[in-house]
């Protein structure tokens, strides 16, 4: 894909996943929700200037520091979506000001990071970023479906009545 394609493929997807994560949703741990980063994944790694060939080391290195920071910013992303189980039971997620600040942060090490390459004159494919997205996405998933599943079941009003 194009390096414009590629950028408007993480604008939308980072859009949309920002905007859901901020209202009230059901959870559905049946949900494929490795799908999206599956997809994600696959474009970008299809990328064969997802490394500069002529700074193939330095380009290396820039990538694996950016997935690496975001396998934290999805473990911590993951960590400050707020979970509780309705009265049905449900369990019910929803994103809080720490998870916009999550969002931030990520933001700013993917800049600072992409200012580094910059300064060292490496050539950085929009698909490293696409690839970071679902990185992050997945991880993310992974945390609050784990989460999910530790919550106390809910207890039946009816019952105590």
């Amino acid at each position: 894909m194009s390096a414009l394609a590629n950028l408007l493929v993480i604008v939308a997807v980072a859009v949309l996943v920002a905007q859901r994560q901020m209202r009230v949703q059901r959870l559905d741990s049946e949900r494929r929700f490795w799908l999206l980063p599956l997809i994600l994944g696959v474009l970008a790694l299809r990328d064969p200037q997802i490394i500069d060939h002529r700074h193939t080391v330095v380009s290396t290195a820039l990538l694996a520091a950016g997935l690496v920071t975001v396998l934290a910013m999805g473990s911590v992303w993951g960590w400050t979506v707020r979970l509780w189980r309705d009265a049905d039971g449900t369990v019910l997620a929803k994103g809080t000001t720490a998870t916009m600040a999550a969002w931030g942060g990520m933001i700013a090490i993917r800049a600072g990071l992409y200012g580094l390459g910059t300064a060292l004159h490496v050539h950085q494919a929009g698909s490293a970023l696409m690839l970071g997205m679902a990185v992050m996405l997945l991880v993310r998933s992974l945390v609050v479906n784990w989460r999910a599943r530790m919550l106390e079941p809910a207890r039946n009003t009816a019952l105590l009545h």
